[in-house]
């Protein structure tokens, strides 16, 4: 499985994302919403792009189906939930399907709602899996879910699902958010000295060439995976009075969710 991690350089710091089976050069565009650079970079690599998957519906992931489509001819994969959402798609996918591309590459479907509720992530079968995650886990932080998500739901997904995938998952977000994520992170645990360290070497990153985390760091990094963390149950007292003595993990994702819409 080849990987190609796009950059589109967008007001929205997306992440566009090609798959690719080496054996037979047919590849998988994920949210190609910078359809130019995503069809340019297939031609440079010799691919051809025979599938496009939106992991959801909002526009800056949508955006470019119609031209990589009409470019390529591939068949639009999405949510089975997403039809009246998503025009055109041709497979409605729901959890633990298999995506396959080429003869080499197998993705397994995740149903992931929260960002919205017509979220999926998608899995590698490979030696090192990876995840394609969209929207809804971040490096350092989490999907918010103002487009028609809901917190309870997110709180679901990471507790139930992406939280139980190997540490050493290489992780493909939707955005680069890594940098302020990475300072709410700080915020909320100033004594994080794993994630002071990784801002500093991450500042002038180019996102070109952006780190790729693995899960077992974002267990490290990312707040929203630091539910039992004495200082994260510390600060969030300071902003949340009443909050109970020992906290369930469930309230202080969402009271994180909440302190970081407004942050």
């Amino acid at each position: 499985m080849i990987v190609e991690q796009i950059w589109t350089g967008n007001a929205y710091r997306n992440f566009n994302y090609l798959i690719a089976c080496p054996e037979t050069g047919e590849a998988l565009a994920i949210d190609p919403l910078d359809h130019g650079k995503c069809l340019a970079a297939a031609k440079g690599r010799g691919w051809d792009i025979t599938q496009v998957l939106n992991t959801h519906e909002h526009g800056d992931h949508i955006g470019g189906n119609r031209a990589v489509i009409a470019a390529t001819g591939a068949t639009l994969l999405a949510h089975e939930n997403a039809k009246d959402k998503i025009p055109g798609i041709d497979r409605g996918l729901s959890a633990g399907d298999t995506i396959t591309v080429g003869k080499t590459v197998e993705l397994e479907v995740l149903d992931t709602p929260g960002h919205t509720m017509s979220h999926v992530c998608l899995v590698s079968h490979t030696d090192q899996p990876a995840l394609f995650c969209g929207d809804t886990l971040f490096n350092a932080g989490a999907g918010n879910c103002h487009g028609g998500g809901h917190p309870s739901a997110l709180y679901g997904t990471f507790a139930t699902q992406l939280a139980g995938l190997a540490d050493d998952t290489l992780i493909y977000p939707g955005h680069d958010y890594i940098a302020n994520n990475l300072r709410f992170t700080l915020d909320r645990e100033p004594d994080n000295g794993r994630a002071a360290a990784l801002l500093e070497d991450i500042a002038d990153q180019d996102p070109n060439h952006a780190l790729v985390s693995t899960l077992g760091l974002e267990k490290e990094i990312n707040t929203f995976f630091r539910l039992h963390s004495p200082t994260v149950i510390k600060t969030l007292r300071q902003a949340f009075p009443d909050l109970p003595d020992k906290p369930d993990p469930e309230t202080v994702f969402l009271k994180l969710r909440e302190l970081r819409n407004s942050w």
